[in-house]
């Protein structure tokens, strides 16, 4: 990938992570979204319009760069063979998970049934996946990016959806830390859109404050899980009390 190729899709990584979309770009440079689109695809940005965009993203070019450099081979995506991998071995599965979330090597030795021998075998098998570089003293260097995320419908979901969602919601969420709350009402789309921006910008601070804590001991980070969602929806039993059947388009 040339320097400029890997310009823009450091730009449209940027974009994705501020909860933008290509329609918001097309009015700032104010073209069709099926151009700004276009843009992206064939990667035949003009250096005015490149400036554009990155100012529309609060960017300078040169701090473009240097994310660019910082992201160089981090990857946001498994493929679905990999994720097949780690769901077919939960211990491989926790591995990765406690070594993104920052644990140090003894930290896991000591707290799980995972001997030496064990944890570096499945170190192992991460650093050929490409999720971390096994490094000297069985420390590890992570090679995924901040805006990493399993994939959609792929084998991680689906194991969420199976085997841990209903172990999340079996809570009365009254405990310490914990939160609950759903909301229903009737909303426009923009308001819809707005709201979905609020929700980009609260995964944002998460992962904000996941960061930030990445330094401190084990013993003072705790794992926690955050469940948003939204979409125009009735729930079936009311649907079912329709006369008819509801053909509105949202």
């Amino acid at each position: 990938m040339s320097q400029s190729q890997a310009m823009i899709q450091t730009l449209k990584k940027v974009i994705r992570q501020q909860g933008k979309t290509y329609k918001d770009v097309a009015v700032a440079l104010q073209l069709s979204e099926a151009s700004v689109k276009r843009l992206f695809a064939e990667k035949t940005f003009s250096l005015e319009r490149f400036e554009r965009v990155c100012e529309f993203v609060g960017l300078e070019i040169s701090e473009l760069i240097l994310l660019m450099e910082k992201q160089a081979e981090l990857i946001i995506n498994l493929n679905h063979e990999q994720e097949k991998e780690l769901v077919a071995n939960v211990r491989l599965l926790l591995m990765a998970v406690l070594l993104l979330n920052h644990w140090e090597f003894p930290d896991i030795t000591e707290t799980y049934v995972i001997d030496e021998l064990e944890g570096i075998q499945l170190m192992a098998k991460l650093d050929r996946m490409k999720i971390i570089q096994l490094q000297p003293g069985n420390r590890v260097k992570r090679m995924v990016d901040r805006s990493f995320s399993w994939l959609p419908n792929g084998p991680i979901q689906r194991f969420y959806e199976r085997s841990v969602q209903a172990e999340f919601f079996k809570s009365t969420f009254n405990g310490p830390g914990e939160y609950r709350v759903f909301l229903n009402g009737m909303l426009s789309r923009h308001a819809n859109k707005e709201m979905i921006k609020k929700a980009h910008k609260l995964v944002q601070d998460f992962n904000h404050y996941h960061a930030e804590d990445e330094s401190l001991p084990v013993n003072e980070r705790y794992g926690t899980s955050l469940v948003l969602a939204m979409r125009p929806w009735e729930i079936g039993i009311f649907a079912e009390l329709r006369r008819e059947e509801d053909t509105k388009i949202f």
